[in-house]
């Protein structure tokens, strides 16, 4: 089972993506783009792993301790860069405490034999990627001359819970199911 742990982000705040994205995606026909309904911030990419670990896993999840926080999911950007975009995102902003509790997520499952992530943490909401054929990241090209210095504001959310999510690769993209609730104090 393929397993990652994020926040749910709420519907006013989605709302606001999809129209954005609905503005912005005619400029940008050949990008391939994410379903605003399966948007989420990682804290932790788990992976595939045995359904007998999945217990192992709630029960590190379960001890993950922290205080709610505030979101804010504003301004764009581009990976790797702005000339050479890749991937089409949308910030998210927390200060200090949304990487401490990613940090304390990876800290958990990694008691459960799940490996920490090599990278340092990066939140951000993918709206968009340039796809496999060639030539497709004009179009992102296109897409970043157009939003430089552009200021977008999507919305702010309370942080008081994440959730363990099992993705299921399909044909249309993955479907997410949240597994199991973890509160934050």
């Amino acid at each position: 089972m393929r397993l990652f742990v994020a926040l749910d982000i709420p519907q006013d705040v989605r709302a606001r993506i999809s129209a954005f994205a609905a503005r912005i995606r005619p400029l940008c026909p050949g990008a391939r783009w994410a379903r605003v309904e399966g948007l989420h911030v990682t804290l932790k990419f788990i992976g595939e792993v045995p359904d007998a670990k999945l217990p192992e896993i709630f029960k590190a999840l379960a001890a993950v301790h922290g205080s709610p926080f505030e979101v804010k999911f504003e301004n764009v950007g581009f990976f790797p860069s702005p000339k050479s975009p890749r991937v089409f995102w949308i910030g998210v902003h927390a200060g200090a405490a949304l990487p401490q509790l990613a940090e304390s997520v990876s800290g958990a499952v990694e008691t459960a034999g799940i490996a920490r992530e090599d990278k340092a943490y990066s939140p951000h909401l993918t709206l968009a990627r340039a796809g496999f054929k060639k030539g497709l990241d004009q179009n992102l090209k296109a897409l970043a001359s157009l939003l430089t210095n552009e200021t977008e504001v999507f919305g702010t959310m309370s942080a008081n819970e994440f959730f363990l999510y099992r993705s299921q690769l399909g044909r249309g993209g993955s479907t997410y199911t949240k597994l199991e609730r973890f509160g934050l104090e």
